[in-house]
């Protein structure tokens, strides 16, 4: 019987099918190749070719920088890319800086060796939770705490600087009448770096720079420039910008102080769970 209304055969039914979730393989490819940067600076380090391990750190940081950009620039930024691209950056910029400093220098310091490379891992860790925390409510122009590839950097880059001028993990290095163990000045640099991942000194991000905008041309010749001043001596010369990178947050700090601007770069959140303590 007929109510009146034609009864729906399935050929008339309209299926909606839920769309599957997949992951965006572009930008993952960049992640998954910085991945394989810090994996490379590990094995490499345990075989005792610490220049190709400082390589693979610094590759790995190229790389780290490109995911994002790319997947903003196709859309296709995902929750999937975020983990991931956390889980890639504490391998390559947390783990591998950690393990690498150890085999070459912090070793022969015995307990004080592995102490300095875990404060390292651990302060990466750490800064790389506040930073994804703390996204939405940090000034965009500026970083809380340096970023862990730019302290990665600093640690892979003074290994490399010391190897190609034909220093071990376990010399020293004489000017003039001082004599500064490289084991010690390995910690140092370790602790500094890690410490001042966890800080809140703002250091400058560079996001706020657009690269869709047009640019005047001495730009261009000023980029030329310097990738030709990095190719007279690689080593040196990244070692020295991330040198002053790694300073220039306290001179950024000591500026807004003495101005008596705001230090903190991040505002009070209201969400929960409570994150002002680490806003002061």
């Amino acid at each position: 019987m007929h109510d009146g209304a034609e009864s729906e055969t399935p050929d008339d039914q309209v299926v909606v099918r839920k769309r599957r979730k997949g992951i965006y393989i572009l930008p993952n490819l960049f992640t998954l190749a910085a991945l394989f940067g810090g994996f490379y600076a590990i094995v490499m380090a345990i075989n005792g070719r610490f220049d190709l391990a400082a390589v693979g750190v610094f590759c790995a940081m190229v790389l780290d920088s490109l995911d994002g950009r790319v997947a903003r620039m196709t859309n296709t930024q995902s929750a999937f890319g975020e983990q991931m691209d956390s889980l890639s950056d504490m391998v390559s910029f947390g783990a591998a800086p950690a393990l690498i400093s150890y085999v070459w220098a912090l070793k022969s310091l015995g307990r004080w060796g592995w102490i300095a490379a875990f404060v390292y891992c651990a302060c990466a860790a750490l800064r790389l939770a506040r930073f994804n925390v703390n996204t939405a409510v940090v000034d965009k122009r500026y970083f809380q705490g340096l970023p862990s590839p730019a302290a990665a950097a600093l640690v892979a880059g003074f290994i490399w600087l010391l190897t190609e001028n034909g220093l071990t993990g376990t010399g020293a290095i004489e000017a003039g009448r001082f004599v500064w163990s490289v084991p010690w000045l390995m910690f140092c640099l370790a602790l500094y770096a890690g410490l001042t991942m966890v800080t809140n000194v703002p250091f400058y991000s560079f996001k706020d720079v657009q690269m869709k905008k047009s640019v005047p041309f001495a730009v261009i010749v000023a980029i030329v420039l310097l990738i030709a001043i990095i190719n007279i001596d690689p080593p040196t010369v990244l070692f020295g910008v991330f040198v002053a990178y790694g300073l220039s947050g306290y001179v950024i700090y000591a500026w807004r102080k003495a101005k008596g601007l705001q230090t903190s770069v991040v505002s009070t959140s209201t969400e929960e769970p409570d994150e002002r303590g680490l806003h002061k």
